[in-house]
C-alpha cells in the first residue's frame, strides 16, 4: 500500500498536512529500528543484541523502537510528500504523531513554513535615468599620490612635530588619577592627522620633538566603550621619535618604479582607463539597483520570519569571514565596538528583509518569464571562475560539490533575470 499525503490547512506561509503511512511500511521501519538499536539493551537468558524485538518490547515497553522508526520513515516520506503537494519549505518541519500503534497506519501531521506567494506589479518597461559617472582630474590626482606615498621614504627628523608626521610614542591613561585597562602602551607609531586615535589626541602632540614628555588631556566619545564614555583622561607620552615621509619626483622614473609603463604620460593614461572602468561598473550596479528599487515598490509580499533570520545568519557568517581575512573575528569585533550580535543583527535586519524580498521577486520573474540557465551558460561561468582562480576548469570542478553547482546556476538565473529587466527598461 503506498503512503498518502493529504493537505490539512494553510494559515498564511503555515502548512499543515498529514502523511498516512501503511502499517507494512512502518512495521518494516521497527524492523530496522531494533536492527539498529538492540545492542543497546539486555534480557536476561540472551547475550546483550541478542534478545528477540517481542521480549525487548515487552521489557521496556512496546514503543521502545517507535521514535527510531519515525526518524527513518519521515526523512524519505517527507521529500515524496512535498513534491507531491508542490511545497517549498523554507524551515525544518515540526511533527506531531497523530495515530501510532502496532498493526495500523502511522499518522503524522506535520507543520512547514513555505516560501510565499509574491504579487508583482509593474516589471517591464520601468523608467529610470541613465547612469553615468565622469572620472575628474581629483580622483586622477588622488590616485597618483596614493602611488606617491607607497614610494615614499621614511625618515628620521630632529625637529618639532608637524601634520603628516609618523611619531612613536609610549603611554600611560588615566581616569580620575587611576591607571584604566588598555590605556597603557609602548613604542605605538601614529600619522600625525590621520585621526586613528582618540579625537583630540594627535593634535596635542604637535609642537613637540624626540625626547619629550607629553601631557595629552582628552574625553572619550559618549559612544566609546562603556566603561571609558565620555569620561576625561589624561596620557602621560613619551615622544620616542619623529619621522617625515620624503615623496619621490613624479616623472617617468617614478612611473618605471611603480609600473610597468616608461612614461609618466602613459601611466596617467592606465590610472585613467582603470578609473573610466570602475565608474562604468558602479554605473551598471548603481542602474540595475534603481531598477530593482522601483519593481519592490509595487511588489506584495508577506515574508516568513524564518527566511529573514537565515539571512542574518548568511549575513553574520560573511561578515565574519571578512573579518576573519583581515585577522579579526566577530568575538573580538563586538567586543571592539561594545555591541552584541544580536544588536547587531538587530542593525541588519532591514537590509536582510529587503534582501529577502529582491531574492524572491526575481525568482517570481524568472518563473513567468521562463528564464533558465543553460549548460552553456555554466560552463561559461565556470571558465570565467577557473580563470579568476588560475585553475584549469577540469580542477575546478573536481573539487566543486553538487550544492556548488547548485547556488551557482541560482546566482546566474539572477544575474540574468537582472539583464532581462535592464534590457526591458526605459532608460534615458
Amino acid at each position: 500500500m503506498k503512503s498518502s499525503y493529504i493537505f490539512d490547512k494553510k494559515e498564511k506561509n503555515d502548512v499543515t498536512f498529514k502523511m498516512n503511512i501503511p502499517s507494512d511500511k512502518f512495521e518494516e521501519a521497527l524492523n530496522t529500528a531494533y536492527q539498529q538499536n538492540k545492542g543497546k539493551y539486555s534480557v536476561d537468558g540472551f547475550r546483550k543484541g541478542k534478545a528477540p524485538r517481542k521480549l525487548l518490547e515487552v521489557k521496556y515497553g512496546e514503543g521502545l523502537f517507535y521514535d527510531d522508526a519515525i526518524n527513518l520513515v519521515f526523512s524519505e516520506e517527507y521529500v515524496a510528500a512535498i513534491e507531491e503537494l508542490n511545497l517549498d519549505p523554507v524551515d525544518r518541519p515540526t511533527i506531531d504523531i497523530e495515530d501510532i500503534e502496532k498493526g495500523k497506519d502511522l499518522v503524522i501531521l506535520v507543520n512547514v513554513t513555505v516560501k510565499p506567494e509574491v504579487t508583482l506589479g509593474e516589471y517591464k518597461g520601468i523608467e529610470a535615468k541613465k547612469m553615468e559617472y565622469n572620472v575628474t582630474d581629483d580622483e586622477i590626482e588622488q590616485e597618483l599620490d596614493m602611488f606617491l606615498d607607497r614610494a615614499a621614504r621614511v625618515v628620521d627628523v630632529d625637529r618639532e612635530i608637524l601634520i603628516g608626521d609618523l611619531v612613536n610614542i609610549d603611554y600611560e591613561g588615566f581616569v580620575d588619577d587611576e591607571k584604566f585597562e588598555g590605556g597603557t602602551a609602548s613604542n605605538q607609531t601614529l600619522t600625525i592627522g590621520s585621526g586613528t586615535y582618540i579625537p583630540g589626541f594627535e593634535e596635542q602632540l604637535i609642537g613637540y620633538k624626540a625626547g619629550d614628555d607629553v601631557e595629552v588631556k582628552v574625553t572619550f566619545p559618549d559612544d566609546y566603550h562603556e566603561h571609558l564614555a565620555g569620561k576625561n583622561a589624561i596620557f602621560k607620552a613619551k615622544v620616542n621619535q619623529v619621522q617625515e615621509k620624503q615623496l619621490p619626483k613624479l616623472d617617468d622614473e617614478f612611473a618605471k618604479d611603480v609600473s610597468e609603463f616608461d612614461t609618466l604620460d602613459e601611466f596617467k593614461k592606465d590610472i585613467i582607463a582603470r578609473q573610466e572602468n570602475r565608474k562604468k561598473d558602479k554605473a551598471e550596479t548603481d542602474q540595475k539597483a534603481e531598477i530593482i528599487e522601483k519593481i519592490l515598490e509595487n511588489v506584495t509580499v508577506d515574508i516568513p520570519e524564518a527566511m529573514v533570520e537565515e539571512q542574518l545568519d548568511n549575513m553574520i557568517r560573511d561578515f565574519d569571514f571578512q573579518l576573519q581575512y583581515q585577522g579579526l573575528d566577530l568575538d573580538t569585533y563586538l567586543k571592539y565596538i561594545n555591541r552584541t550580535q544580536e544588536e547587531m543583527k538587530q542593525d541588519m535586519r532591514p537590509g536582510a528583509i529587503k534582501k529577502v524580498k529582491t531574492t524572491l521577486t526575481l525568482e517570481k520573474i524568472a518563473e513567468i518569464e521562463k528564464i533558465e540557465v543553460s549548460d552553456e551558460d555554466l560552463e561559461e561561468e565556470l571558465a570565467k571562475m577557473a580563470e579568476e582562480f588560475n585553475q584549469k576548469i577540469e580542477d575546478l570542478k573536481k573539487n566543486l560539490q553538487p550544492n556548488n553547482y547548485d547556488r551557482i546556476k541560482e546566482d546566474l538565473k539572477m544575474t540574468k533575470t537582472i539583464r532581462f529587466l535592464v534590457d526591458n527598461a526605459k532608460i534615458a
